[in-house]
């Protein structure tokens, strides 16, 4: 891992941490906000109670930036905070319904601090740390398949062809 990576991920992590850590401790006071999309996720057969949603999506955020910071499975890890911290960013700054501007700008500020967490997130998600990533070996490996294909038809014409003339030899010869 490089020395980039080794801090970035922890400093990235941190704010993450923090905050599943935050829904987690106060998931009572965040559910009313959450109902909205609490009741959307009751459709795909998670549990009806918000606070328990709240406190779950802080429990998966809060495990994901551990996993990230320590570098284990970094990707997964990444993808857990994406799918966590963008439900939480829609819940915590709605800066539409401010009117206020003092008041909406903090909040709209707020918001985009977490949307730019959430890109770095999803550059964490598809960062290979230099490796090849699953699309690249597995067009790779097809490409390799097809050339060893073609290869193998060559050799068994170019068989097949010494069989003939071998036979036609043999017959040559009785005849």
């Amino acid at each position: 891992m490089t020395l980039v990576r080794r801090l970035a991920r922890p400093m990235l992590a941190a704010a993450f941490v923090k905050t599943g850590i935050d829904q987690v401790r106060g998931a009572a006071d965040i559910a009313p906000a959450a109902e909205p999309i609490t009741d959307a996720a009751t459709g795909l057969g998670l549990p009806d109670d918000p606070v328990l949603l709240v406190r779950l999506n802080g429990a998966v955020m809060a495990g994901a930036g551990v996993l990230l910071a320590l570098g284990r499975a970094p990707r997964l890890a990444s993808i857990a905070l994406v799918v966590t911290a963008a439900p939480t960013a829609y819940v915590a700054h709605p800066f539409w319904t401010e009117k206020d501007k003092a008041v909406r700008a903090g909040v709209l500020e707020d918001f985009l601090k977490d949307v730019g967490l959430l890109g770095g997130a999803l550059l964490a998600a598809v960062d290979t740390a230099g490796k090849p990533g699953a699309l690249w070996r597995s067009q790779r490996a097809g490409r390799d398949a097809k050339r060893a294909a073609k290869l193998a038809a060559r050799e068994a014409g170019r068989a097949a062809h010494a069989g003939r003339r071998e036979l036609q030899l043999a017959a040559a010869k009785v005849a």
